[in-house]
């Protein structure tokens, strides 16, 4: 494998981040790619950066991202960009600094190198397998909690009867997940289809920082898979992954049917 450094990689996410920046609380082209998913100019502008640039650090891995139209080309390869180059478009174009730049370098099918990179909050994520997780160069570490009553979540309106508590929700679900292995959040879940390049840095991050990292149903994350989707996530202190397993398990398995 080339040479290619958390630090090569952080490099160039924080040039396209530095992009997303400027044009952030700026005038964007804002269209929606399908019902409910926005999209910028500077989304694309981003991916046309990272492509050039991550394909020039490593010639020999595949590419994918939310905006560049995936193909069965990357199935073949043994390590995988993924990339989602604004995670979090809605509070971009909101002017709310939600967001980050994602890159993840996958090889056999796990993240080995993650960085987010939100310039708007000034925090920059890193990870590389078994070398822990920082933010902004300090180790962070998952929270200590034992018990799901009472565990933090990003989460806009909770029900009223519900014994967990919210926490600020950032749009980019990247960040939410970062929350939870910085210690801020004990607990992320989403109960969707969703994308390989929504989690494949923060998941990385996640792991390194502690935290139990599965699909919503508590099966262990893989990358470059051919639908290259996973049904949610359910990220966690390691002490209460499996009773939030079990707690969402029946609507789990109702809503991954398709």
């Amino acid at each position: 494998m080339p040479d290619v450094t958390p630090d090569a990689i952080a490099a160039i996410a924080a040039e396209a981040a530095e992009l997303a920046r400027e044009r952030w609380r700026g005038e964007l082209e804002i269209w929606e790619k399908s019902p409910d998913h926005p999209v910028s100019d500077v989304d694309l502008l981003v991916d046309r950066f990272l492509r050039e640039r991550l394909t020039a650090l490593d010639p020999d891995a595949g590419y994918l991202s939310e905006e560049t139209t995936d193909t069965a080309a990357r199935l073949g390869k043994a390590r995988l960009w993924v990339v989602d180059p604004i995670d979090g478009t809605r509070d971009f174009i909101r002017e709310r600094a939600g967001w980050c730049v994602s890159v993840a370098l996958v090889e056999d099918g796990q993240p080995i190198c993650g960085v987010l990179e939100a310039p708007a909050r000034e925090e920059r994520w890193m990870a590389a397998a078994g070398m822990g997780a920082t933010r902004n160069g300090l180790p962070i570490a998952v929270s200590g909690r034992t018990e799901l009553p009472g565990a933090r979540v990003p989460f806009a309106n909770l029900p009223k009867d519900s014994d967990l508590v919210a926490v600020a929700q950032p749009n980019s679900i990247a960040l939410r997940i970062a929350m939870v292995a910085a210690g801020e959040a004990d607990l992320v879940a989403t109960l969707r289809w969703g994308h390989e390049w929504d989690v494949g840095a923060a998941a990385l991050i996640a792991r390194e920082a502690g935290a139990t990292v599965t699909d919503a149903l508590g099966v262990p994350l893989e990358f470059n898979t051919h639908a290259a989707e996973a049904f949610g996530v359910l990220i966690s202190t390691p002490a209460i992954h499996a009773a939030a397993v079990e707690r969402l398990r029946e609507r789990a398995e109702q809503l991954s049917v398709r």
